[in-house]
């Protein structure tokens, strides 16, 4: 991936959103993590480190892994900083470098709930309290806020930590032969040893992950309980249930998604960048077995993953409920990561479809456009009064929260969109891959060639896509397009003159390798039709429906547009589809228009159950909007997938 400060996004759509996290989200965010939004549960995360560092008095408050808020936060104001200088934000994060560095324990050691509420019992409970989980977060915080500022105070703390943590754990006799119970840590060192190129951060990521899982009697899980004398944190089942955290079986056995998805998905991503680092081979089948479990048959289509809230986890193969449905907004920026990594490895369409599935659906869908609220659970169809009335539905919400008193998804939100410019392009050896489209421009150096790419479009409302090589001198590298999975008749030319596909499509991208001169340019033609989307014939939720979708953007219908009970809504086969778009309440954003039908309920009487007698239908227009743009406009029914005639 290109270096943050490399990539400049200038986009009329996702420029919007960098500068809502920017002038909204990370000061409201701050706001929050101090206890200042009126009506929000509160944070109590800045409070919980200054009372860590003696600077105030009073105990631990909140969640066992409530430092992570911080560290996320502090993450997002670092790749803010990168793009554009603000020596205001700069001043507050430097303040809260200084706090965590007076928190910090002198062998290295720093958590605030195990230093106020349980001093002692560091690393008792690895299962259940998520101390290698807030290490990792704060870990990833300290190497984007140095490479981002040049200031060494963060990264001198999480390498203390870390070095500390490698003390701690190993094969070693002597070591603790343990790993957590939520797999951030693998990330973070390997971003660590990118950072500083010391091994024995990657090596101590390997260590996780060959330890997870590894056959032992007793499993190391239940080995620790019985060092507690049986005491837990969150309950029995979270070690009893080994499936939860992807510890049933080694990691190299492992063949289908399961347990907790962010989980699943943050153990993917360690071991994706770890095989990208070492040439494991096997690692890398190992990550794509489980990347196909995960995207052909447990991914919703608006790339949410995590279909039961038991858990935050998947269930089974094709079992994706639509009213039921966790999708935890941090599961498909998990997911994310997990495609960037991907890339990485081994550049493959599927990856950035995957990616762009979940950036334009589900992880914007997590937050209001104003920026101020957030979903933590991203459904599918919501009924509001069975949402509070049926417990089966309470985990659902029908409007976006101020916050939470677990708070990961909102600054994971604000960290990823910070981060955006990473996630555009991905170089290897002399190839460019665009993976999104967004436009900007980046600065690239291949082969003692430095050049600029410039890319420009309207999407996701248009496929025209334009780039344009900037260089002082001639400049030869392969530019590879990323053709869409949505797309079935793109179009393409260089400085004007059609190209032929013939031959130039590979996994997924159509590849371009010439001696580019400055000014030359690419377009590419997407063409957005509206497409009708079925389900795999073994989802059994979404036989007999269909969804809309648009480019990369999937539709839905809500009760604001359409009225209430969605449910008799029928989409006819041969209803045609009209892009429109006018002002709306919520921005000028593209909907779509079709002529429909709606069951009467009026006309079936008082009788709860009758014979097979045909119910009424009359003709209605019906109004899909972007399913990131739902509920925007109050609390009402929404629905992605809809009944066919």
């Amino acid at each position: 991936m290109l270096p943050l400060a490399d990539v400049h996004i200038r986009d009329p759509f996702w420029s919007a959103y960098v500068d809502l996290v920017r002038g909204v989200v990370v000061p409201y965010q701050w706001e929050a993590l101090n206890d200042r939004i009126p009506n929000a549960e509160p944070s109590r995360a800045i409070q919980n480190f200054k009372i860590a560092a003696g600077l105030a008095e009073g105990e631990f408050y909140g969640m066992v892994f409530q430092d992570s808020d911080v560290a996320k936060w502090l993450e997002a104001v670092a790749y803010l900083l990168t793009t554009q200088r603000d020596d205001e934000l700069e001043a507050i994060a430097d303040g809260v470098v200084d706090l965590i560095a007076q928190a910090q324990h002198e062998d290295g050691y720093l958590n605030t709930y195990y230093t106020l509420k349980e001093p002692g019992k560091r690393w008792t409970n690895l299962t259940e309290c998520h101390e290698l989980y807030c290490a990792g977060h704060l870990i990833e915080a300290g190497v984007a806020y140095y490479q981002s500022t040049g200031k060494r105070k963060i990264l001198e703390v999480v390498c203390k930590f870390a070095d500390y943590i490698d003390e701690v754990f190993g094969s070693a006799p002597g070591k603790l032969q343990g790993y957590d119970g939520h797999q951030e840590i693998k990330l973070a060192l390997m971003q660590l040893y990118d950072a500083t190129g010391s091994e024995k951060y990657m090596r101590l990521c390997r260590f996780f992950v060959e330890e997870r899982g590894r056959r032992q009697n007793p499993h190391f899980y239940d080995a620790e309980l019985e060092q507690r004398d049986g005491s837990t944190h969150f309950g029995r089942w979270v070690i009893d249930d080994k499936t939860y955290s992807q510890a049933h079986k080694p990691i190299r056995e492992q063949d289908q998604a399961v347990g907790h998805a962010v989980r699943f998905v943050y153990m993917c991503t360690g071991m994706a960048h770890l095989a990208a680092a070492t040439g494991d081979v096997k690692l890398l089948e190992d990550c794509k077995r489980l990347w196909d479990n995960m995207e052909r048959k447990q991914m919703y289509i608006t790339g949410g993953i995590g279909s039961q809230s038991h858990g935050e986890a998947f269930s089974m193969d094709y079992d994706l409920p639509n009213d039921t449905v966790y999708a935890e907004t941090c599961a498909s920026i998990g997911l994310i990561f997990f495609a960037q990594r991907m890339l990485m490895l081994q550049p493959q369409g599927r990856y950035a479809d995957a990616m762009e599935r979940a950036l334009y659906n589900t992880v914007i869908s997590g937050m209001s456009m104003d920026g101020k609220s957030f979903f933590y659970v991203n459904p599918l169809e919501v009924h509001p009064k069975a949402c509070c009335a049926n417990h089966k539905y309470h985990h659902v919400k029908t409007v976006r929260q101020g916050w939470f008193g677990c708070a990961c998804c909102p600054p994971n939100v604000a960290r990823l969109l910070a981060s955006l410019g990473q996630y555009i392009y991905t170089v290897q050896d002399h190839t460019v891959y665009a993976n999104l489209y967004i436009s900007g421009e980046s600065k690239l150096e291949l082969g003692g060639q430095a050049f600029v790419l410039h890319q420009q479009s309207n999407y996701p409302w248009d496929g025209d896509i334009r780039f344009t090589v900037e260089a002082e001198t001639p400049v030869t590298f392969e530019l590879a397009l990323r053709i869409p999975n949505w797309c079935e008749h793109p179009a393409l030319s260089i400085n004007g003159v059609k190209v032929p596909f013939d031959g130039r499509i590979h996994a997924g991208y159509v590849k371009l390798e010439r001696e580019w001169q400055a000014g030359d340019s690419v377009e590419l033609a997407l063409p957005m039709t509206v497409a009708r989307m079925k389900g795999h014939p073994l989802v059994r939720q979404t036989a007999g429906k269909t969804a809309l979708q648009r480019g990369p953007l999937v539709y839905c219908l809500e009760e604001a547009d359409n009225g209430a009970n969605l449910h008799q809504v029928l989409l006819p086969p041969q209803a045609a589809f009209e892009v429109k778009e006018d002002d709306t309440s919520f921005g000028r954003i593209p909907f779509i228009t079709a002529a429909g039908l709606r069951r009467d309920p009026d006309s079936w009487g008082e009788e709860l159950y009758r014979r097979d007698t045909a119910q009424q239908e009359v003709e209605t227009q019906l109004k899909f909007i972007p399913y990131f743009a739902w509920a925007n406009r109050g609390e009402g029914e929404m629905r992605v997938w809809v009944d066919e005639k």
